[in-house]
């Protein structure tokens, strides 16, 4: 029996022997205390060197790979492995946990660093993508994450000297990250020349951005911002893997066992070399360092710990030592000294002082050791070997007595036998050897039973037998010394053994758990004396167990700290000490043992001691002698809440199952049905697995939860107002200390809490996120600001919540048992209890975790099953009550006394000001004094007492209590059976509310003219409800069976009700009194109906599919139906009683003739003409339209047509309450739908005159009223809500804008592809074609006599000296994207400045003066801006660009929010918009923004900014949104507009909520698709739709329609913050009255139009803004308008192309203009100095090339069609035109004369024409075999050849005029070039880049100077490089700014600027050219 309890005794952890110096580096400290701090296995370990004492911090669960020491250097921060790996911060001082960091890494924590004042940690992870964390680590709270590396990371820092700067290095790479707001950004180091490419093992920063890292060719590498400056050669002659920062400088350590300090500026001080001194050794590698004034510290690889003193740097002190690399196994205990012996694989046998706690000698040997023992005089040391061999030793000097070798296989135990002769050794190949000691260990025996390896071995006392253990786990003895086998068990049952060490046999059965036979358990040693036992396991716990213990699954204690295997573990010989050793972690710990007698006397001295140790739970199996559970407790513990649909589900199936039913929606699908109904009344209370729900409020009303509901019940008026925020059962409730806000935590796969003021019962904030399946207790703290939740997933999740902030602040897992209660401690917010099966435990909160400590019962009581607790008079003092009736109280952590409190579980406690009340199932309540000495009083539940004003009667005396609450001078009791009552103090009892007890509820009549009902239930309750304004139970009556239905006669005085044995009763209406029973079926009896009139026939309808027809005057059965194939559900009579109507569980819909039950089959036509008396059918095509889309997950379970017909209400499975519009022809009716029942609604039916619908819940047993709103009287009301599963199909018609808008895909630029069709292989993976010399073998002297070679290119500026260009500065860009982004150009500065944006830049225009300055810092293209109109964030705006997935990477989404006067970003969010971010908006206060994605789900994600906190997202809604904005006036609530959406949104605490859009109270609205929003007064909201109409919304509801606004789709919408006015801008043809700008008054009344003069067919607004007397319009031309209010004079500032690519691009030769042709149609010349378009010409087709001829006095274009023109510059008319091809001409010359025009197409040709011969411009001749269309073309100087480059990245030369192929390279190679615009070629092989598989380099040119080189690429990127650059790959600057394909790229005169066009951006930037000084 004893073993049934864990052993009553002890151990403590005493000492650790060892040091992790193997695969972890920097991790030895000197704390601020002088002490030494370091880890090993899983143990974090604080040594004092001057004491000799050793802390031990167990907080983890796995091995410790890493430390970081706070700069204070008291608190230390350590990670570690495992799949679910999390770091602790804690103190070194007291070694307790001060936070817990988790959920964010998996695999483990590589490197930890604090930044400078130690408020952050930055963590590196070991999963694929080495992610980097920042933590705000006192609040547990990660602030930022990202992708740190594809491979290794192995240190980093934070910078020291500059804020938000981090550095970090490892497998060939160094990174320098910056830290803005969730952002955390990477640069990689750039190695260049200085240094090889190569992995960085550490590094320290230093001032001046200067970083000093450590490479594993032992260099150390300095680097300067980002770049390497220099190289420190040689600084060690192989890895530095360590380098620690002090305030004299910098020590590094390396793999050569060298330790170097260096000063601050890293010049060498000196060299330590640890080989060289006494305790040094061959291959000695350091793998930490730390210094500290005069003080090193130095750990090594093999475990060792230096302290080296500088002034005697060759005299190291070693402090510490363990084994090293390799398996340690051997562990041997000295039999007369306090010796331990270890021997592992690293071959030393090392033996240790248990007193010292010190090595005291060492010993190498030649093999791996795997066990070792001393013989029994302690003389002789014998060593088992890894090859089969054993040494023995002398133990005095280590000398070798013998070697012996009779094996192959490894030795894994060896044992001498007590009397001294021999030695067992048990070998890996099954057998034992037996030698003699005193023949020098001459084998005398051998034992070869065994079939597998041996792996424990135990002598008898009188070493006659041996028993062993081997590898299948059978248990063999030997009779000695022979080696014979026992098989007889009777001579093995007496034989004592000298030591117990085996894992199998009948004493140690108990250290095997009940269900397994894993052999996991690696070693076992007994102590008879103190009859314990201990073993060691493969999971790193050593556990304590009583001995013998016999019964498989014993009790035992456990402690943990070793990491991975225990392998062996052995008492001292006197019993004072365990032994354990770990396999992997290579250390050897030694744990105190406390006898029993000794824990007494540690209880009062250190209760901290005795439990800080076993943080790992006083035993993991608790006592197992605990009572049976109560029968209550037992049921509620088995109950489920998994749900099959979760309503969270619902959206995601309803997508699944729309494709099925597109074609179902074809019909016009009836509106739905006018009236609504409002929850007016719940009977019902769920008492009967809750606990501690029920409390007063304020003002003295009473809240209470039941179903789906929060019940807020005012007994003076008998009303009661329902909190209706949670879509499933809540399962808990707690009341503000305030008593003014409630919480309440529901069911669901991701379960909400909700917290809602009690007042307004508006929700305040939301919680989601961390629990599964639903909460089942939560608590406030005392201050009200702060909530616990526990759930009910497996681990019972423990949650503390910043309820107002929404945040979770820590989380921990509870208890695998239930929990029931979770309380705050009132005094200290960070401490709260949970109490639940078996299992009461006190936490405290650290950091983003919880520490628990289980309440300590010692020989008090039994563990018990906790059902309540409270916190007493002091934050140590707490109470709890137990199953079995007891009260416990607690001090602390321990367990004071018990008091007997009730007979039975006591389920509720509440604290007073002076004592305690207490309630139980016992039916009493009980007044306490504050100390539980005496009870004062108590109230026995009983009918007798109740009061005369009850509304309703009590079942039973003494119900079971399971809420008890005081207030307002009365006790409130809520009972299992779902009644609450209000006990006076003088005794009177008031029944308040009463439902149903436990059981489905399903039977539900309503009287033929009285306002009262009918309920029966599976409870055996029949009972009778008034539903006039007194709400109450009028009469019950008990049954002998559950029923499943009953009915009123017509007459109301009888009422049949069937029962569940397939008996039915009628019975008197009034009385309940019998009249008559049947008993014919065996089955349920399901429903039951009088014949209308008369009443003279009754249906009886079971589940044995018949029904049975009574003729109700002689009660006789007169007629039976069958013919249904399975049970019936529903029937009706006809109006003449003469016709039954009967639906079946197999869906059919059947109809017999009465009274003799003949079956019919009507035509379902003909069903709709029938008058029935009653409708409660759910089949048939009068209510087709009632079945859900899902209808394969869920049942219409039941249905009720009103009396006039009009209105048909259902209830469902998923606790949905319907109503549509009688008849529902036609799938998925439009219906409205109530939540209030949590899951299955049973039955619903209207009373007799419709005024009232009554429904029932199946499982949450309440009956609710609803009263019914006619149409016409409804006040305006948030909780209808009206829905339908499937979207409606009209959306107010298409528009080619809005398709675009919505269908675009954005690339990010990363993944852009070539924009032209080419083909063949790259120039940079061309082979290289020999010239003429070499293929002869020419060989020229290097100088040759030969004329030097021309010039490549013609320059134009010979005179000067020539200066290379080293940069180019963005000065214009000519370009707005309004094509598909919207409400992006704003005024700032009160006008003076217009923003915008294009490509991905953000642009601040000067009205006045045109000049730009440019926000540069996004990545990718920006597609959403918006400007903060808070007055304390002037001029603030937030961009949004687009992105790949959502990894948080660089290349992931983002919103920078930035300055726009100085550019400085203020904060960068990276969003889990995959895709990218498509609209942002600034709340009121200006503090929180607004984004919306582009990912399938189109989230909407709430952000506070400035932190870069991330507060609430959501999904926002199947089809695409197109922008989201807040109200001018609030910061919580916003509205947004989309395809077919609109929604109206609420921010509450950290969720988003949700209404959709109500059209219903307008005729004939429909949902079209919303472009634009604005504002009103009165929560009035303007939506502009496709049509042109601008709906109005007042809250949520359609109020009307300004239709036709405009003549096509409201794009834009503004709303103006000083006046109210707004302004719309939309899409239509500029007329006399119309324009398509509007100016609105606040109402949307009246409005005043503006026509654009820009002379377009039509205006396509797409922003619009208002600043003082103008307004700025944005339209889809890419042209900016100011228009002026007064005079509506247009001004244009800002002109570009409408569509692109922009192909073409000429510069003029020698002033400031240059042309651009596009796809738009137009050329533009555009003057530079002038910041403007000079002039456009509309050539009606799509333009590809554009050239000016030498002199600037012509241009010519060629188009897409094949056609080319040439115009005047003067005058711009036609000089000539000409068509000779069919396919788009992509370049044309003039040649440099002005004779010849060269014309380049993709018909793979070049045309010549002679410009001499006139304007008819006959082709002369052509270039042929061009092998691929034509790119680019320049001419030589002299006009005799032309360069053609290709599409398949060939270059060819031509001669000209006569297109004859050049093919001699030396004459190519000759040739000087008058322009080189070509991508291909010898001398620009250098543009092509690394990384263009996919993309090409679409364009370049050279300078006029012809020394420099621009380039245009896929990837938007402008490189300037030297010209010529023939070696690959060559060295360039980038410039970004453009999107994907920079199409051309030209300098102008004189090289002062660079021109670039933009493909996708539609956009022309100028850059000025920085050139180099003289």
């Amino acid at each position: 029996m004893a073993a049934r309890s864990a052993p009553s005794c002890h151990l403590r952890l005493e000492w650790v022997y060892g040091y992790r110096g193997h695969q972890c580096r920097n991790n030895l400290y000197y704390t601020a205390a002088k002490e030494i701090v370091y880890f090993v296995a899983g143990v974090g370990v604080v040594y004092s060197p001057r004491e000799h004492r050793q802390k031990f911090y167990r907080g983890h669960s796995d091995d410790i790979i890493s430390l970081a020491l706070h700069p204070e250097r008291v608190l230390v921060a350590t990670g570690q492995v495992g799949k679910e790996p999390y770091i602790c911060v804690w103190d070194s001082y007291t070694v307790q946990t001060i936070s817990i960091l988790k959920d964010v890494h998996t695999h483990g924590i590589a490197c930890l660093a604090f930044d400078l004042d130690g408020q952050r940690l930055v963590s590196v992870g070991l999963d694929s993508k080495n992610a980097v964390c920042v933590w705000d680590w006192k609040r547990g709270k990660m602030l930022s994450m990202a992708p740190g590396h594809t491979d290794r990371i192995f240190d980093i820092s934070w910078d020291l000297y500059q804020p938000n700067k981090l550095v970090s290095c490892g497998v060939k790479h160094i990174k320098f990250w910056s830290l803005c707001g969730n952002a955390l950004t990477p640069k990689r180091g750039v190695f260049g020349k200085t240094g090889d490419l190569q992995t960085i093992l550490c590094l320290a920063c230093a001032r001046d951005e200067l970083t000093y890292s450590g490479a594993l060719n032992g260099d150390i590498y300095v680097w300067k911002g980002i770049n390497l400056i220099r190289t420190i050669q040689g600084a060690h002659t192989a890895g530095i893997f360590s380098m620690n920062a002090c305030e004299e400088g910098f020590a590094t350590g390396g793999r050569d066992g060298c330790i170097r300090l260096w000063d601050l500026t890293f010049k060498p001080i000196t060299v330590i070399d640890l080989r060289e001194t006494d305790q040094g050794y061959k291959g000695l590698s350091v793998r930490s360092v730390c210094w500290r004034g005069d003080h090193i510290l130095v750990g090594t690889q093999d475990s060792e710990i230096f302290e080296i003193v500088v002034q005697e740097r060759n005299k190291p002190f070693l402090i510490m030592q363990g084994h090293c690399e390799g398996e340690l196994w051997a562990l041997a205990i000295h039999p007369t000294k306090p010796l331990a012996v270890t021997g592992s694989d690293d071959r030393s046998v090392r033996i240790w002082s248990l007193v010292d706690h010190a090595l005291i000698a060492r010993c190498n040997m030649e093999e791996p050791i795997r066990c070792a023992a001393v013989n029994a005089d302690g003389i002789h040391l014998a060593l088992g070997m890894k090859d089969g061999s054993f040494t023995v030793l002398r133990v005095r000097d280590m000398t070798e007595v013998v070697h012996v070798k009779d094996r192959k296989e490894a030795i894994h135990e060896l044992k001498y036998s007590p009397d001294g002769t021999y030695l067992a050794v048990g070998c890996n190949d099954s057998s034992v050897d037996i030698y003699g000691v005193a023949q020098r260990y001459k084998k005398v025996g051998e034992c070869v039973g065994s079939l597998s390896f041996i792996t424990h071995l135990d002598w008898s006392s009188d070493s006659r037998y041996l028993q062993t253990n081997d590898g299948n786990g059978k248990r063999l003895f030997y009779r000695m010394p022979g080696g014979k086998e026992v098989t007889s068990t009777e001579e093995i049952k007496g034989v004592h053994w000298a030591s117990w060490t085996c894992v199998s046999g009948l004493e140690v059965n108990g250290i095997w758990p009940k269900y397994s036979d894993i052999n996991d358990i690696n070693s076992v040693d007994g102590n008879y004396i103190g009859q314990v036992l201990v073993t060691a396991d493969d999971y790193g716990i050593v556990k304590l167990f009583r001995y013998p213990c016999l019964r498989k699954g014993a009790k035992f204690r456990k402690y943990i700290g070793h990491s991975a295997h225990v392998t062996n573990v052995r008492w001292s010989h006197d019993y004072q000490w365990v032994i354990s050793i770990g396999g992997a972690d290579h250390s050897v710990f030694q744990w105190k043992f406390i006898p029993e007698r000794k824990l007494k006397d540690a209880l009062h001295i250190a209760p901290q001691e005795s439990l800080a140790d076993s943080n790992s739970d006083e035993s993991d199996s608790d006592l197992s002698d605990v009572p049976e559970l109560d029968s209550e407790i037992e049921q509620e513990t088995q109950l489920t809440y998994c749900r099959q649909v979760y309503k969270e589900d619902l959206p995601q199936l309803k997508e699944q199952c729309k494709e099925k039913q597109k074609s179902a929606t074809s019909k016009r699908r009836e509106r739905p049905p006018g009236n609504s109904i409002r929850l007016h009344f719940v009977h019902g209370y769920r008492g009967y697995d809750c606990r501690s729900n029920l409390f007063y409020t304020q003002i003295g009303e009473i809240v209470y939860h039941v179903a789906a509901v929060g019940v807020i019940y005012n007994r003076q008026q008998n009303t009661q107002r329902f909190y209706l925020g949670h879509d499933d059962d809540i399962l808990c409730l707690a009341i503000h200390p305030l008593k003014d806000y409630v919480a309440t935590g529901q069911v669901g796969r991701d379960p909400s809490i909700h917290i809602w003021d009690t007042e307004t019962i508006k929700p305040l904030s939301i919680l989601k996120g961390c629990h599964q399946y639903g909460i089942c207790a939560v608590d406030f703290s005392a201050d009200g600001k702060r909530l616990a939740s526990v759930g009910i997933d497996d681990s019972h999740t423990i949650v503390l919540w910043d309820w107002k902030k929404g945040e979770k602040l820590s989380i921990a897992r509870g208890s695998k048992d239930k929990i029931f209660v979770v309380k705050m401690n009132p005094y200290v917010p960070d401490k709260l209890i949970t109490a639940g099966i078996k299992h009461m435990k006190f936490w405290r909160r650290a950091g983003g975790g919880l520490i628990g400590r289980k309440g300590y019962i010692g020989t008090l009581g039994k563990s018990d099953t906790m059902m309540c607790a409270v916190y007493g008079w002091t934050e140590e003092m707490a109470f709890s009550g137990t199953s079995t009736g007891d009260v416990c109280i607690w001090r602390d952590v321990f367990l004071v006394k018990t008091v007997k409190a009730h007979d039975g579980p006591v389920f509720s406690m509440h604290a007073l000001e002076k004592g305690f009340v207490t309630g139980g199932k016992d039916g009493v309540v009980a007044l306490w004094d504050d100390s539980f000495e005496r009870c004062l009083k108590t109230y026995a539940i009983k009918r007798a007492a109740l009061a005369p004003g009850s509304k309703g009667l009590l079942l039973e005396d003494n119900p079971s209590i399971r809420a008890i609450s005081l207030g307002h001078g009365h006790i409130l009791v809520g009972t299992k059976n779902g009644e609450i009552l209000e006990v006076d103090k003088s005794g009177p009892i008031t029944l308040l509310v009463q439902g149903h007890m436990e059981g489905e509820v399903w039977g539900l009549a309503t009287h033929p003219y009285l306002p009262i009902c009918a309920t029966v239930s599976d409870d055996k309750t029949l009972r009778i409800w008034d539903l006039s304004p007194s709400h109450c139970m009028l009469a019950v009556r008990k049954l002998k069976k559950g029923g499943r239905c009953c009915c009123f006669s017509p007459d109301g005085k009888a009422l049949a009700v069937g029962l569940n044995d397939g008996s039915f009763l009628m019975a008197n209406a009034d009385t309940l009194e019998d009249l008559v029973s049947f008993h014919h079926r065996k089955d349920i009896i399901s429903d039951i109906r009088f014949s209308p009139g008369s009443g003279k026939y009754l249906a009886v309808a079971s589940h044995d599919s018949f029904i049975d027809i009574y003729n109700v005057m002689s009660s006789k059965r007169v007629g039976v139906c069958k013919g249904a194939t399975s049970y019936i559900t529903h029937i009706d009579w006809d109006i003449r009683g003469k016709l039954l109507q009967v639906n079946t569980g197999a869906k059919e819909q059947l109809f017999f003739e009465a009274p003799r039950g003949k079956k019919q089959t009507i035509p379902s036509m003909e069903v709709e003409k029938i008058a029935w008396a009653s409708w409660t059918s759910v089949l048939g095509l009068c209510c087709e339209g009632i079945w859900p889309v899902i209808g394969e997950v869920t049942d219409v379970t039941a249905s009720c047509l009103t009396s006039d017909k009009m209105v048909l209400a259902t209830g469902d499975d998923l606790g949905f309450v319907k109503l549509f519009r009688y008849p529902t022809k036609g799938k998925f009716g439009k219906f409205k739908r109530y939540v209030a029942h949590s899951t299955h609604v049973t039955n619903v039916r209207w009373t007799y005159d419709d005024s009232m619908l009554v429904t029932l819940g199946g499982t949450d047993m309440s009956l609710m009223v609803w009263t019914n709103e006619m149409e016409g009287y409804r006040e305006k009301r948030p909780c209808d809500s009206e829905e339908s599963d499937i979207d409606s199909e009209e959306d107010g018609g298409y528009d080619s804008d809005v398709t675009r808008e919505n269908e675009i895909s954005y690339t990010i630029r990363a993944l852009s592809t070539n924009i032209r069709p080419m083909f063949g292989i790259k120039p940079h993976l061309q082979q290289k074609e020999p010239s003429i010399d070499e293929r002869q073998g020419v060989v020229r002297p290097p100088v040759s006599r030969a004329p030097p070679q021309p010039e490549k290119l013609q320059t134009n500026n010979v005179g000067k000296k020539k200066r290379p260009i080293e940069d180019l500065v963005l000065e214009l860009v000519f370009g707005y994207r309004g094509r598909d982004c919207r409400n992006n150009v704003h005024y700032l500065n009160d006008g003076d400045d217009i923003i915008y944006h294009t490509a991905s830049i953000g642009i601040l225009h000067n009205v006045a003066t045109g000049s730009q300055s440019f926000y540069q810092e996004h990545n990718d293209d920006i597609l959403c801006l918006t400007v903060n109109q808070h007055p304390k964030f002037i001029n603030i705006v937030a961009t949004g660009q687009v992105g790949d997935s959502a990894d948080m990477s660089a290349t992931a989404p983002s919103i920078h929010i930035w300055d726009a006067v100085n550019k400085q970003t203020l904060s960068i969010l990276r969003c889990y918009h995959s895709k990218g971010v498509c609209s942002v908006s600034f709340s009121a206060t200006g503090k929180l923004l607004l984004s919306v994605g582009l990912d399938p789900e189109h989230t909407v994600t709430i952000w506070r900014w400035q932190e870069g906190a991330k507060i609430a997202s959501r999904a926002g809604h199947n089809q695409r949104i197109f922008v989201a904005e807040f109200r001018p006036d609030s910061d919580t609530q916003f509205v947004s507009v989309g395809v077919k959406h609109v929604k109206f949104w609420t921010l509450v605490g950290r969720a988003l909520l949700s209404k959709k859009g109500l059209l219903s109270t307008l005729q004939d609205a429909r949902m079209q698709t919303m472009l634009a929003v604005a504002f009103g007064a009165n929560n009035l909201t303007f939506t502009g739709t496709i049509s042109g109409d601008v709906c109005v919304w007042k809250d949520h509801i359609l109020c009307r329609i300004v239709a036709r606004a405009h003549n096509g789709p409201v794009f834009a919408m503004y709303t103006t913050l000083r006046d109210g006015l707004i302004v719309t801008g939309g899409k239509e043809r500029p007329s006399k009255e119309g324009g398509a700008v509007k100016l609105w008054d606040q109402e949307l009344r009246r409005c005043r139009a503006f026509r654009l003069e820009t002379g377009q067919v039509t205006d396509c607004v797409r922003s619009v803004c208002r600043g003082k007397g103008k307004i700025l319009v944005g339209t889809r031309n890419a042209e900016i308008i100011e228009v002026g209010e007064k005079n509506a004079a247009c001004n244009i500032l800002v002109n570009g192309h409408v569509d692109g690519p922009i192909w073409g691009l000429a510069t003029h030769p020698s002033r400031d203009f240059f042309l651009s042709a596009a796809e738009d149609g137009t050329v533009r010349l555009w003057d530079i100095a002038d910041k403007k378009m000079l002039n456009k010409v509309n050539l009606g087709h799509a333009a590809r090339t554009v050239c000016y001829s030498p002199e600037g006095d012509m241009v010519a274009i060629g188009m897409k069609n094949g056609e080319f023109i040439i115009l005047l510059v003067s005058s711009l008319k036609i000089w000539g035109k000409k068509r000779d091809r069919r396919c788009a001409i992509h370049d044309i010359r003039f040649s440099p004369d002005s004779r010849y025009l060269a014309v380049g197409s993709s018909e793979n040709s070049v045309d010549f024409y002679d410009l001499t011969l006139g304007p008819t411009l006959n082709r002369i001749s052509y270039c042929k075999d061009i092998p691929s269309f034509v790119i680019q073309m320049d001419f030589s100087a002299d006009g005799r050849y032309l360069q053609v480059s290709s599409g398949c990245y060939k270059r060819h030369v031509y001669e000209v005029p006569s297109g004859k192929h050049l093919m001699d390279h030396a004459a190519i190679d000759r040739i000087t070039w008058a322009t080189w615009t070509s991508i291909l070629g010898e001398e620009v092989m250098g543009i092509w880049s690394r990384h263009a598989e996919k993309a090409d380099v679409n364009c370049a040119c050279v300078s006029h100077s012809g020394i420099s080189l621009v380039t245009g690429d896929d990837f938007g990127m402008v490189k300037l490089f030297d010209f010529p650059c023939p070696e690959k790959f060559a060295k360039h600057k980038r410039f970004l700014g453009h999107s994907p394909h920079v199409t051309n790229i030209r300098f102008t005169s004189g090289d002062r600027h660079v021109v670039s066009a933009g493909g996708d951006d539609c956009s022309l930037f100028v850059w000025k050219c920085v050139h180099m000084p003289h």
